[in-house]
């Protein structure tokens, strides 16, 4: 019987497109061992955790499923936190295996921020939409070659070793009716892809001292 951890495991694993035996060189774990973590109920040390989040790109929060119910950040800071700025390289690199993102414009009603499933397409974040929704409909400037300036931000934070980064892009967002394939969690009739060209990014890490 896969556990929920199993299926965690699993998903990130093929989400980078990585084989069982390339994740567990990456957190210096046995194949076999990481199989059975995949296939069947263990439950990993902290450390053993630790390394195969890293390895999965992501937090051992996440792997563990804690209650999403519960706002992050709630636990206090180590004792000598450490701020480091990102190269674009780096915010590139933590940001291009997609995921969710949000979305921040000026939009009719006032400053916006929207939660999106996004991914990586030659160089630029892409997404969809409804048409006539707020992201069709706010971002267009009804001139053409002219496009509105969006703000884009992925962050991800590890309770359990109070470390975390986040990544903010900024561009101007176009629409098209083409992109890579990906699927919002909302559903429904999204049919129209935004595409965000960054024109800066810039990114901070939380590193517990």
């Amino acid at each position: 019987m896969t556990s929920d951890l199993g299926r965690r495991v699993r998903y990130h694993r093929e989400r980078l497109g990585l084989t069982t035996d390339e994740v567990a060189e990456r957190a210096k774990l046995a194949p076999g061992y990481l199989r059975l973590l995949e296939e069947q109920v263990a439950a990993p040390g902290m450390e053993t955790l630790l390394r195969l989040a890293d390895a999965l790109g992501t937090t051992a929060r996440d792997l563990l499923g804690e209650r999403f119910d519960q706002p992050q950040g709630g636990a206090p800071p180590s004792a000598a936190p450490r701020l480091e700025t990102l190269s674009r390289e780096e915010c590139i690199r933590l940001i291009a295996p997609g995921g969710v993102g949000r979305v921040a414009f000026d939009g009719l009603r006032g400053p916006t921020v929207v939660p999106v499933n996004y991914r990586m397409d030659e160089g630029t974040i892409v997404f969809r939409t409804a048409y006539g929704g707020p992201m069709d409909e706010d971002l267009r400037t009804g001139i053409e070659g002219v496009e509105r300036k969006v703000g884009f931000e992925v962050d991800r934070i590890d309770e359990a070793t109070r470390e975390g980064w986040s990544v903010l892009v900024q561009g101007p967002a176009h629409h098209d009716t083409t992109g890579p394939d990906v699927r919002p969690w909302a559903g429904g009739d999204r049919t129209l892809y935004v595409r965000i060209v960054p024109t800066q990014i810039t990114g901070r890490r939380i590193v517990a001292s």
